[in-house]
């Protein structure tokens, strides 16, 4: 027999039996292997720094520090802790122990952002002060070596700027050494630098000395509820500074590729961060309120209140600006001209009647259609003002059935008769055009739009008053403009016109008008910067969204673009085009960002129109989240040969189309180049793309990828370049062809899907057609996949052909008997 004497038993957990202990061993070993199976922990930046970084109260305050805005621009797959305080300086923040705080957090591979300075440098608070290269510096290094021994990383940042410039209007630096001495800790220690000291000037000098006040928290008082007001804080931002600032952090960490630059949040656009769209500041008022009715207003839709409305805007004015109630009521009124900061309020059920009083609005210089024109004076005028607002849940009325002439065809029988009983007017010779008066049917004869050259002045307009219909909301040359929240309708001409503005935000606005009125545009933004559109809807008889920039001579003189705009969630239903550029562009356009957007009814869709004579160049547009229903013309146009007609044809008319010859390129030849479509739908066009340059300027740059697309009509690309369609969804009606392209070149259309048994795929012509390229598509379901000609051959055509699935069990039972 063997002796077992000093053979060990089996290890057991203590207090447990035998069987227990194997248990708990098993449960161990598979907890073990979930923990490999779990995420790793998503790091955590940390911000220390002073008030110009740490977060703020959001209630009815308007100061932000950069910090705050910070988290909007990454993703979430990092954490943001703000331990930024104000009033805190290196010394501060270590002897009030939130370094302590932060350090007791810190895991290896977060980050600490680090940007103090400005209370560094108060020489008379010893609980403050930190000499820039003695404490100072000693400090900085502390932090650097501090976020290292937990294997985190640090990040430097020169202190921000303040805003101060003095007599000559040249910027004053107010920061001494401590921007050199952060650079210096930073070389020496081999830490990323993000010099926010220099982004911030450049961005303050860009700005200028009046406009980089909305930057900061410039402020009187009684604006809001939970702050004092300050007429000069000239180192704490508004929102719109706090935004700009973080922008600058996340660019610098972008263009640096720093290791936080894979957490920077995507926009909308893949070609954009969500920090790099446009920032746009809103205006704010005082609360002091005044009520029309206190200033003579009666609410009896028939009394002329014009001089309680506008006595009401003066008293405001005095008083430093306000809100101006129209309260619940119809109140009719000639045109009212608004002041710098004023709120024009309208309460839910209050109704403001434009009166029919064509007497009430005379000529004064104005615009139309890009050039300088005498025009009646518009119902809603601000000129040359800032901060200004019409919000509420009000409508404004144009009273326009008075004032646009009408097409016979355009209407029932009935409705033509009953036109002509309520308001009057007179008839062209042909009886088939209804005008207001004999003044405006005189003006239509000549189609003189007022405008004012050759020593024209207002007064040789008088005989053709009428037809120089006003603009219903005209806003020119102002600052800080906010609409939200109300209803216009019914308007003379184009319903809401901002000419020569900046920093406009339009948010939840209505605007109705028949589809027959005529030029009665919902929004038209000319030579317009930092807009944003938002949640409107639109409903009218010519376009939708419009982006204009000047007519030929007068807008290239001018050179104002209209840029950095954002649209998001609007609808539009009847309109000539939902979104629209063109066709007075000539002061160019850039940096359009339109997403989420619902087209039913309109025209056409995305329609981007211009014609010789324009010059001008349009790039930089980016669309994404387009759903459309129902286009009666194109889905997605692009048209170089623009007519100034309506863009479907009515029955019985004729057009000719356009004299195809080549001209010198010269100023007054228009450019579209630069177009970035993402993600549309469209249920139902005449067309579902038209690309339509000239021959001496083609339309340039587009890409349009994942798109599916129903319509009567496929794709029709003429005079272009550098066009890619990538997965794309052709569903059209006519086969014949699929795709035609004539005269272009670099064209890529790759997996192009399309409609069963078609009759051609691709009909490609002109003899300056080349490079053109069908990729990863699937030939077998056209019958005729090529017809070329007029100067192509089909060796000129690059195929990549996909071939069609097969299915394999089908083919493993080929020849088998049953």
């Amino acid at each position: 027999m063997k002796n077992n004497k000093n053979k060990k038993a089996p290890f057991q957990f203590p207090l447990l039996g035998r069987g227990v202990g194997v248990r708990l061993v098993i449960l161990l070993v598979i907890f073990t292997g979930f923990a490999f199976m779990l995420p790793d922990k998503k790091p955590t930046i940390f911000l220390i720094g002073d008030s110009t970084m740490a977060n703020k109260p959001l209630d009815d305050n308007p100061e932000r520090g950069w910090g705050q805005l910070f988290p909007n621009y990454f993703t979430n797959e990092v954490a943001i802790q703000n331990h930024a305080v104000n009033g805190r300086s290196t010394k501060s923040f270590i002897t009030e122990h939130r370094w302590d705080t932060v350090m007791s957090r810190l895991q290896s591979g977060d980050y600490v952002m680090i940007q103090f300075g400005h209370n560094d440098q108060k020489v008379d608070d010893s609980n403050r002060s930190a000499p820039a290269h003695t404490l100072y510096k000693q400090n900085l290094i502390r932090f650097v070596n501090d976020v290292r021994s937990k294997g985190a990383n640090p990040v430097l940042i020169t202190p921000v700027m303040r805003r101060k410039f003095d007599e000559q209007g040249k910027f004053v630096d107010q920061h001494g050494d401590y921007p050199g001495v952060v650079k210096e800790v930073a070389a020496q220690m081999k830490v990323p630098l993000i010099d926010l000291h220099k982004s911030s000037e450049a961005l303050i000098v860009k700005e200028g000395e009046e406009n980089s006040r909305r930057l900061f928290l410039n402020i009187p008082p009684n604006h809001f509820k939970n702050y004092k007001g300050k007429e000069e804080d000239n180192t704490h931002f508004s929102e719109y500074g706090a935004a700009s600032m973080a922008s600058l952090v996340c660019q610098s960490i972008a263009a640096q590729n720093l290791p936080l630059a894979k957490y920077l949040a995507p926009s909308d656009f893949k070609e954009k961060f969500a920090f790099e769209l446009p920032k746009i500041y809103k205006p704010h008022f005082k609360r002091d309120t005044f009520n029309i009715l206190n200033y003579g207003a009666v609410a009896d839709g028939l009394t002329l209140n014009s001089a309680a409305i506008n006595k009401t805007i003066e008293a405001c004015a005095k008083n430093g600006g306000g809100t101006i109630v129209v309260p619940r009521g119809s109140f009719v009124t000639g045109p009212i001209i608004m002041k710098s900061n004023i709120n024009l309020h309208l309460d839910k059920g209050a109704l403001i009647i434009y009166t029919s009083d064509f007497n009430q609005y005379p000529l004064v210089a104005s615009t139309f259609e890009g050039v300088d024109a005498a025009r009646c004076q518009s119902p809603f005028t601000a000129e040359n003002l800032e901060n200004i607002a019409i919000t509420g849940e009000g409508i404004i009325n144009g009273n326009g059935f008075y004032w646009r002439p009408i097409s016979k065809d355009k209407l029932t029988e009935s409705q033509w008769k009953n036109h002509q009983k309520m308001y009057g007017g007179v008839l062209n010779e042909s009886k088939k055009t209804w005008y207001s008066s004999g003044k405006a049917l005189k003006g239509s004869l000549t189609n003189n739009i007022g405008k004012l050259a050759g020593g024209k002045t207002l007064q040789d307009f008088e005989d053709v008053k009428d037809y120089l219909r006003p603009n219903m909301i005209r806003i020119f040359n102002c600052k800080n403009i906010l609409i939200e929240g109300v209803t216009f309708e019914n308007s003379p001409a184009w319903t809401t016109h901002i000419n020569a503005s900046e920093h406009i935000t339009i948010k939840n606005l209505t605007v109705k008008n028949p589809w027959f009125g005529a030029n009665t545009d919902a929004l038209d933004l000319e030579s317009c910067k930092n807009a944003l559109v938002e949640d409107c809807h639109f409903d009218t008889g010519d376009d939708g969204i419009c982006i204009k920039s000047g007519r030929d001579a007068e807008g290239r003189k001018k050179g104002l673009p209209t840029k950095d705009v954002i649209v998001k969630n609007c609808v539009v239903y009847h309109a000539h085009g939902g979104f629209v550029v063109g066709s007075e562009m000539s002061g160019g356009v850039n940096n359009m960002f339109v997403s989420n957007c619902t087209f039913i009814g309109t025209d056409i869709g995305l329609r981007f129109k211009t014609t010789r004579g324009r010059g001008g160049m349009v790039e930089n547009i980016y669309v994404n989240n387009i759903n459309m229903k129902d286009i009666a013309a194109e889905a997605i146009l692009f048209d170089m040969y623009y007519m100034a007609k309506d863009p479907v044809v009515l029955a019985g008319e004729k057009r000719e189309p356009p004299v195809v010859e080549t001209k010198p390129v010269d100023e007054t030849t228009p450019q579209f180049q630069n177009f970035y479509f993402r993600n549309i739908t469209c249920n139902g066009a005449a067309k579902g793309i038209f690309v339509r340059g000239i021959p001496e300027m083609h339309v340039k740059n587009i890409l349009i990828e994942n798109a599916v697309l129903q319509a009567d009509e496929g794709i029709d690309i003429q005079e272009a370049s550098n066009i890619t369609l990538n997965n794309i969804t052709m569903l059209s009606k006519n086969t014949n062809p699929v795709t035609y392209i004539l005269n272009s070149d670099n064209i890529s259309i790759n997996n192009l899907k399309y409609k069963d048994s078609a009759e051609v795929l691709a009909m490609v012509q002109g003899e300056r057609t080349k490079a053109v390229s069908i990729l990863n598509t699937d030939v077998t379901k056209a019958k005729q996949k090529l017809r070329a000609g007029f100067g192509v051959t089909d060796a000129q055509i690059s195929w990549e052909v996909s071939q069609p699935a097969v299915d394999t069990k089908k083919k493993k039972n080929r020849g088998k008997s049953k």
